[in-house]
């Protein structure tokens, strides 16, 4: 098939390259020229685990093509990807704009049958107004079909390729055989597309998000308590993780979620309920309770120094707000730092991926090093704030040699308490016993 994907930020370009992977033909088209020069040239303008590869390897054969010119992308496409950024407002509702600004201009530029695809992260009704917006111009058929996005930074490839589902709403037969057949290569192993229609599959996407939001914060709130009564997290987790109404998976306590999903997400259907007069009583926790967690560890920290920073170097461990990514958007790692800067701290980061979004983020507000063992050297203390594999198992031989003190600040619980005792160090993790020397 012949496939236009508008927009070319984390889900539309892995949606392109992926689409193309399976022998479409695949135009992207952004308003970004040097991007798309970039991307012309090969340049992946993001980082994510096994895109490289892909995206080089349909660029040769010729099924990966990126434009400018949204009109030359969809004249001969069948199926139209709407890839666009819906940030939220201040009100915290989605900003469709960019949507919606795209639709307007599709309906005076197609000449022929489309399906238009909503693919970014959009609220209930959205369907409704992308078809409306085109209609305005438009003199022929189309249809405009909701796609949401699973897509889990880090292993968006794999997600892409062989998806536990893919969600469809649609009300047109002519635009669920399409997509069915477009989506028919990705399933082989069986696994389901399931159609509904249009505003169930809007409502799909958030509440998926909003429920392991949900999952990941309740975790939090037990790890917390348990360091009050004196229980463990890691036994909890375990616990009730092997029970299979729970599941094991988004159970790991930590210092809150981040990144540009989540966050987003969790805050849209909030406001989308509010639009309705309905208040999502348990997602309107989730936010406070998040905000709070991702600077939990910073009290631990300052309680250990009697509360005075001044002067203490600090390295820092993980600027991502997960591993595999560079994405450091809501990442708990810029909170910490901003509370730990104020108090006066200097701050020593190491991320393998991040620190370049970092830098153009934070200036010289913080220093950054070229690699792990060296963001430790002379410092007070270490703060793991990503759970990079690369951090998983350090040289803490090397570590005590470098640092001024054996002391470690753990927000993704990266190490064993017995270890940790054994081997010197004071460590204060989330949800666990604090191991002192």
């Amino acid at each position: 098939m012949n496939i236009a994907v508008v927009g070319t930020g984390y889900v539309g370009l892995v949606t392109g390259t992926c689409l193309a992977e399976t022998g479409n033909n695949v135009i992207c088209v952004d308003i970004n020229e040097k991007k798309v020069k970039k991307m012309q040239e090969g340049e992946v303008p993001i980082y994510e685990p096994n895109l490289d590869v892909m995206f080089e390897r349909n660029i040769k054969a010729g099924r990966l093509t990126f434009t400018t010119e949204l009109k030359e992308a969809v004249d001969e496409a069948s199926i139209i990807f709407l890839a666009l950024p819906t940030p939220p407002g201040e009100d915290g509702s989605a900003d469709l704009s960019y949507v919606l600004n795209v639709a307007e201009e599709l309906g005076k530029i197609i000449t022929e049958y489309k399906v238009i695809v909503d693919k970014s992260t959009v609220p209930v009704g959205t369907a409704e107004k992308v078809q409306a917006k085109v209609a305005e111009n438009a003199k022929v058929d189309f249809d405009v079909v909701s796609n949401p996005e699973f897509l889990r930074e880090g292993f968006a490839v794999s997600d892409f390729m062989k998806p536990d589902r893919i969600v469809i709403g649609a009300s047109s037969e002519a635009a669920k055989a399409l997509m069915g057949a477009l989506y028919k290569p990705y399933v082989r192993q069986g696994n389901p597309i399931i159609f509904m229609d249009e505003k169930s599959a809007e409502l799909t996407k958030y509440a998926a998000n909003s429920f392991l939001a949900t999952k990941i914060t309740f975790m939090n709130e037990v790890a917390n308590f348990c360091e009050k009564v004196g229980a463990d997290v890691d036994k909890v987790r375990i616990g009730i993780g092997t029970d299979t109404r729970i599941g094991k998976r988004f159970l790991f306590p930590g210092i809150g979620y981040g990144g540009s999903c989540f966050p987003k997400d969790v805050q849209a259907l909030v406001k989308s309920g509010r639009e309705q007069d309905f208040d999502f009583h348990i997602l309107n926790s989730v936010m406070e309770i998040n905000e709070k967690q991702k600077t939990v560890i910073v009290p631990k920290i300052k309680a250990y120094f009697n509360n005075d920073l001044k002067g203490k170097k600090l390295a820092l461990w993980g600027l991502a707000f997960k591993p595999d990514t560079d994405d450091i958007r809501e990442a708990p790692a810029l909170y910490i730092i901003n509370e730990l800067v104020a108090a006066g701290a200097e701050i020593v980061a190491y991320d393998p991926e991040a620190m370049e979004n970092v830098q153009e983020l934070l200036g010289d507000k913080i220093k950054y090093a070229k690699g792990h063992y060296e963001a430790v050297e002379g410092v007070d203390a270490l703060i793991v704030a990503t759970e990079w594999s690369l951090f998983r198992v350090p040289d803490f031989g090397k570590l005590a040699n470098s640092m001024n003190a054996k002391v470690i600040f753990d927000g993704r619980n990266l190490y064993d308490l017995s270890e940790m005792k054994e081997l010197g160090f004071y460590y204060a993790s989330i949800g666990r016993d604090l191991i002192k020397p």
